[in-house]
């Protein structure tokens, strides 16, 4: 059992020692919801307001309360208790709790911070779903790196997750970029031609009508141009989703699906529709069809069906949820950009309507990024001119920067990113920070093996030799790592992730320069070896929940 459940039953015995005593009344006591790590280690391991939250059924001060629970806690997972403030107990963790636990994660391993695979939800993320007609830039590069670490979280925590990426392939998108890659075709071969004023006008759309011209030459111009669109309809989004799926793995974000918006036609749209026609929700004004999102709060209906037949967005979203639904997943996050929070409202009505509970469907707001250089703004590629892509940004700062500044602040907050400060080999740059302290351990495992000191039998270690405070200090924080998990996939939090790595690594560096490893008694060296053992074992695995890669060398 982990040393909060076993603080929080140790708590609940107290109190119903206290009751047996008469020094409580009697009556029912909701269970200790708050066991939490003080901010400041003077105030102990873990403190709970467990007096205050019984005040009322008690009818008496907290701080009573808390002195009545103390007296009768007789533990030996516990050194002493503090009552502070109006009632909060302060428990400081025995000696001998903390070596349990230092073996516990010798233990598990690799594996510690996997929690059981026992929850109910089944988990579907849909996050990126750019529209496959260019580079993926860094506001996708912020959603990739977020979205892949929550999926790796949720998954640590013991969730069923799947990842998918919605392929927008079947809207007018593609279409105009076609006609922009034929523009690009022609006006390459001498020919007149403009790109549409709605069409797409980066310069990957010239690369695209170059390699075309590359393969083969003015062939196309033979034909005539719906054929010749059909073609470069199919060639143009098989290379940009081909980039694009390039520009991902190499970011370490893969995805379990790759969704075609094209497999819900005909039937799974016509039959969303007409659920929502049946039932009233869809009608008809002016020659298009309208979702009447008023009755759901909207400020007004939303076009579904435009008059000249052509569908919105929504109207695949519409078939896409229940599609979702129904194969079997019961909970539902995306993750957006900020300008589609408009949308929301919409996408929970059409559900509400069609029999599914919006509560189903988390939508987390992706901010604006900011990228600076010496301080200042940058708005555009200097290769382009136009906005800096994922690509751009991984060969100048490299992924594993990249990811870790993305996933260190949560995602509704608009976010600079300091390009010097990513590139810096320092410890001024916290990605360098962290991944040195795991280079800095195998290094210390080199050096003991060249010594040819045995180490690696935890059970025969003598961890009471690990005395000095900042040892303890790195067991008890490395303990509650499994508490971190828990409550950062809940609140869908991989900052919490990369906020922790930083701060193991910081505790590690300073028993780096406070107690040696080698050259002292063999004991000694070996309790050390097996503590930075477990040092390297969690900082691995939250750097692969970051998809930040732990190299052993720097």
């Amino acid at each position: 059992m982990e040393v909060r459940e076993e603080l929080k039953e140790i708590i609940e015995r107290a109190r119903a020692a206290a009751e047996a005593a008469g020094e409580l009344p009697r009556g029912e006591y909701a269970p200790v919801q708050r066991l939490e790590i003080p901010k400041a280690k003077e105030f102990g391991d873990y403190s709970t307001n467990a007096a205050m939250q019984w005040a009322r059924t008690a009818h008496k001060e907290p701080r009573a309360i808390a002195e009545s629970i103390v007296k009768y806690i007789d533990a030996p997972l516990v050194s002493k208790m503090e009552i502070a403030g109006a009632g909060f107990i302060n428990f400081f963790l025995a000696a001998d709790t903390v070596y349990a636990e230092l073996r516990n994660i010798l233990s598990a391993g690799a594996s510690y911070g996997d929690l059981p695979k026992d929850k109910k939800d089944k988990i579907l993320v849909e996050y990126v779903s750019a529209n496959p007609t260019g580079p993926l830039h860094i506001g996708h590069a912020r959603g990739a790196a977020y979205g892949s670490a929550l999926v790796n979280l949720l998954r640590a925590a013991g969730y069923d997750v799947y990842a998918e990426y919605y392929v927008n392939d079947a809207g007018s998108q593609i279409a105009h970029l076609a006609e922009s890659v034929n523009a690009r075709y022609l006006q390459l071969l001498g020919k007149d031609a403009d790109v549409p004023e709605d069409g797409y006008h980066g310069y990957d759309i010239v690369e695209t009508a170059k390699s075309l011209i590359d393969r083969e030459g003015d062939a196309y111009l033979s034909m005539d141009e719906e054929a010749r669109l059909k073609v470069f309809k199919t060639v143009a989004l098989n290379e940009k989703l081909s980039i694009l799926k390039k520009d991902l793995a190499d970011f370490h974000v893969t995805f379990d699906n790759w969704f075609s918006e094209k497999s819900l036609y005909p039937k799974q749209v016509d039959d969303a529709l007409a659920a929502l026609k049946k039932d009233g929700y869809l009608y008809e004004k002016d020659g298009a069809w309208w979702l009447a999102t008023t009755k759901n709060g909207d400020d007004k209906d939303r076009v579904v069906i435009r008059a000249n037949g052509e569908p919105t967005y929504f109207c695949s979203d519409i078939a896409y949820v229940p599609n979702k639904e129904k194969r079997g997943y019961n909970k539902l996050i995306d993750i957006w950009g900020a300008d589609h929070h408009g949308y929301i409202i919409r996408i929970h009505s059409a559900m509400k309507f069609l029999g599914y509970d919006p509560e189903d469907f988390e939508i987390m707001l992706l901010q604006m990024v900011t990228l600076l250089r010496d301080g200042q703004p940058v708005k555009m590629s200097k290769r382009t001119g136009q906005a800096v892509t994922l690509r751009e940004l991984m060969d100048e700062v490299g992924s594993d920067a990249a990811r870790y500044f993305f996933c260190s602040r949560t995602l509704d907050s608009q976010m600079d990113f300091d390009i010097d400060l990513a590139k810096k080999q320092s410890s001024d740059n916290p990605v360098y920070y962290i991944q040195y302290a795991n280079a800095r351990i195998h290094s210390l495992f080199a050096q003991a093996k060249e010594a040819g000191v045995k180490w690696g039998d935890w059970e025969k270690t003598d961890f009471t030799k690990l005395t000095e405070e900042c040892e303890l200090d790195l067991v008890k924080k490395m303990e509650n790592y499994h508490m971190l998990i828990d409550g950062a996939a809940k609140e869908r939090a991989p900052q919490r992730i990369a906020k922790y790595a930083y701060e193991l690594a910081g505790l590690f560096h300073h028993f780096y320069r406070e107690c040696r490893i080698l050259g002292v008694e063999e004991g000694v060296t070996q309790a050390r070896l097996g503590l930075i053992t477990a040092v390297q074992h969690v900082l691995v695995h939250a750097l692969s929940i970051l998809g930040v890669s732990a190299p052993e060398r720097m």
